[in-house]
């Protein structure tokens, strides 16, 4: 198993590397208070990660969000069992 993450891994970062070098024209960004030149595979790389850290922290937030909301709904729930009558 381990040498198969290792050998995925290694493909990814020889594709970073290709996408690195066949990209290596700069691209100027205006920030409006800031002026950045960087080049364009390293742009590519960067939205990747931006996009790919935003997409798991929006799933985080709604599998929590989730978890959370039936945790309360049975702890409602075993309070109404406490809380009634036994014999009734």
């Amino acid at each position: 198993m381990r040498l198969i993450v290792t050998l995925i891994l290694l493909l990814f970062i020889a594709a970073g590397i290709v996408l690195g070098a066949l990209n290596a024209d700069l691209v100027a960004y205006d920030l409006g208070f800031v002026r950045l030149s960087v080049p364009k595979g390293a742009a590519l790389l960067l939205a990747l990660v931006i996009g790919w850290l935003l997409g798991g922290l929006t799933a985080w937030l709604g599998v929590s969000a989730r978890q959370s909301r039936l945790r309360r709904k049975a702890a409602g729930q075993a309070g109404k069992a406490k809380t009634s009558p036994a014999g009734a």
